[in-house]
Protein backbone atom coordinates (compact mmCIF):
# COMPACT_ATOMS: atom_id res chain seq x y z
CA UNK A 1 0.00 0.00 0.00
CA UNK A 2 1.08 3.56 -0.68
CA UNK A 3 -1.05 6.59 0.16
CA UNK A 4 -1.68 9.13 -2.60
CA UNK A 5 -2.06 12.37 -0.61
CA UNK A 6 -3.19 13.95 2.64
CA UNK A 7 -6.90 14.84 2.48
CA UNK A 8 -7.74 16.32 5.89
CA UNK A 9 -6.79 16.46 9.54
CA UNK A 10 -9.50 16.08 12.21
CA UNK A 11 -9.52 17.99 15.45
CA UNK A 12 -12.20 17.48 18.09
CA UNK A 13 -13.55 20.68 19.60
CA UNK A 14 -15.77 21.50 22.57
CA UNK A 15 -17.79 24.34 21.02
CA UNK A 16 -18.24 24.19 17.25
CA UNK A 17 -19.63 27.71 16.82
CA UNK A 18 -16.90 29.34 18.93
CA UNK A 19 -14.22 27.39 17.05
CA UNK A 20 -15.70 28.17 13.62
CA UNK A 21 -15.79 31.84 14.60
CA UNK A 22 -12.08 31.73 15.43
CA UNK A 23 -11.04 30.04 12.19
CA UNK A 24 -13.28 32.30 10.07
CA UNK A 25 -12.75 35.64 11.80
CA UNK A 26 -9.15 35.38 12.99
CA UNK A 27 -7.55 33.25 10.25
CA UNK A 28 -9.94 33.89 7.36
CA UNK A 29 -10.59 30.22 6.58
CA UNK A 30 -13.69 29.17 4.66
CA UNK A 31 -16.22 26.59 5.81
CA UNK A 32 -16.85 24.39 2.76
CA UNK A 33 -19.18 21.82 4.33
CA UNK A 34 -21.01 21.08 7.57
CA UNK A 35 -22.88 17.89 8.39
CA UNK A 36 -23.73 15.36 11.08
CA UNK A 37 -21.96 11.99 10.89
CA UNK A 38 -23.81 8.66 11.22
CA UNK A 39 -22.47 8.50 14.82
CA UNK A 40 -23.92 11.91 15.66
CA UNK A 41 -20.75 14.00 15.50
CA UNK A 42 -21.15 17.52 14.16
CA UNK A 43 -18.53 18.06 11.44
CA UNK A 44 -17.23 21.14 9.67
CA UNK A 45 -14.63 21.15 6.90
CA UNK A 46 -12.43 24.23 6.47
CA UNK A 47 -10.53 25.21 3.34
CA UNK A 48 -7.12 26.85 3.63
CA UNK A 49 -6.00 29.21 0.84
CA UNK A 50 -3.51 27.64 -1.59
CA UNK A 51 -3.92 24.16 -0.03
CA UNK A 52 -5.85 21.11 -1.11
CA UNK A 53 -5.94 19.60 2.38
CA UNK A 54 -8.88 20.43 4.63
CA UNK A 55 -9.18 20.86 8.37
CA UNK A 56 -12.06 18.83 9.79
CA UNK A 57 -13.54 20.03 13.06
CA UNK A 58 -15.58 17.51 15.04
CA UNK A 59 -17.89 18.27 17.93
CA UNK A 60 -19.19 15.29 19.89
CA UNK A 61 -20.58 16.79 23.12
CA UNK A 62 -21.38 13.48 24.81
CA UNK A 63 -17.66 12.62 24.86
CA UNK A 64 -16.89 15.56 27.17
CA UNK A 65 -14.81 18.70 27.02
CA UNK A 66 -11.68 18.70 24.88
CA UNK A 67 -8.43 19.20 26.78
CA UNK A 68 -5.38 19.63 24.55
CA UNK A 69 -2.02 19.00 26.20
CA UNK A 70 0.50 21.81 25.82
CA UNK A 71 2.84 21.30 22.85
CA UNK A 72 0.99 18.16 21.71
CA UNK A 73 -0.22 19.33 18.31
CA UNK A 74 -0.37 22.53 16.31
CA UNK A 75 -1.33 23.83 12.90
CA UNK A 76 1.15 26.02 11.02
CA UNK A 77 0.06 28.60 8.45
CA UNK A 78 2.24 30.79 6.28
CA UNK A 79 1.56 34.53 6.37
CA UNK A 80 2.95 37.14 4.02
CA UNK A 81 3.85 39.81 6.59
CA UNK A 82 4.32 38.84 10.23
CA UNK A 83 4.32 42.43 11.53
CA UNK A 84 1.01 43.14 9.82
CA UNK A 85 -0.36 39.84 11.18
CA UNK A 86 0.67 40.82 14.71
CA UNK A 87 -1.09 44.18 14.33
CA UNK A 88 -4.28 42.52 13.05
CA UNK A 89 -4.25 40.04 15.94
CA UNK A 90 -3.88 42.90 18.42
CA UNK A 91 -6.88 44.72 16.89
CA UNK A 92 -8.92 41.50 17.18
CA UNK A 93 -7.81 40.99 20.80
CA UNK A 94 -6.02 37.71 20.07
CA UNK A 95 -3.00 37.30 22.38
CA UNK A 96 0.33 36.05 21.06
CA UNK A 97 1.40 33.15 23.29
CA UNK A 98 4.99 32.83 22.00
CA UNK A 99 7.30 34.86 19.79
CA UNK A 100 8.05 36.50 17.54
CA UNK A 101 10.98 34.15 17.03
CA UNK A 102 13.43 33.86 14.15
CA UNK A 103 14.68 30.45 12.98
CA UNK A 104 18.14 29.71 11.58
CA UNK A 105 16.65 29.84 8.04
CA UNK A 106 15.45 33.39 8.53
CA UNK A 107 11.78 32.46 8.97
CA UNK A 108 9.92 34.40 11.66
CA UNK A 109 6.98 32.97 13.59
CA UNK A 110 4.54 33.46 16.42
CA UNK A 111 2.03 31.24 18.19
CA UNK A 112 -1.57 31.95 19.15
CA UNK A 113 -4.14 29.65 20.74
CA UNK A 114 -7.35 28.46 19.11
CA UNK A 115 -10.29 27.44 21.30
CA UNK A 116 -9.62 24.30 23.40
CA UNK A 117 -5.89 25.15 23.49
CA UNK A 118 -4.86 24.04 20.01
CA UNK A 119 -1.76 26.01 19.09
CA UNK A 120 -1.61 27.92 15.82
CA UNK A 121 1.79 28.85 14.38
CA UNK A 122 1.93 31.77 11.95
CA UNK A 123 5.11 31.82 9.88
CA UNK A 124 6.67 34.38 7.54
CA UNK A 125 9.21 32.57 5.36
CA UNK A 126 11.89 34.19 3.19
CA UNK A 127 11.91 33.29 -0.51
CA UNK A 128 13.41 29.86 -1.12
CA UNK A 129 12.76 28.47 2.36
CA UNK A 130 10.68 25.29 2.04
CA UNK A 131 9.87 24.33 5.62
CA UNK A 132 10.77 26.69 8.46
Amino acid sequence: MRVKKLLHTRMRVSDMEQTLGFYRNVLGLEVVEQKVSPRGSHLAFLAVPNSEELIELCSFPSSGTVRVQEDLVHLAFEVEDLEQTIQELQVKGVPITDGPTQSSSGSRFIFIDAPDGYEIELIERPAGVAIV
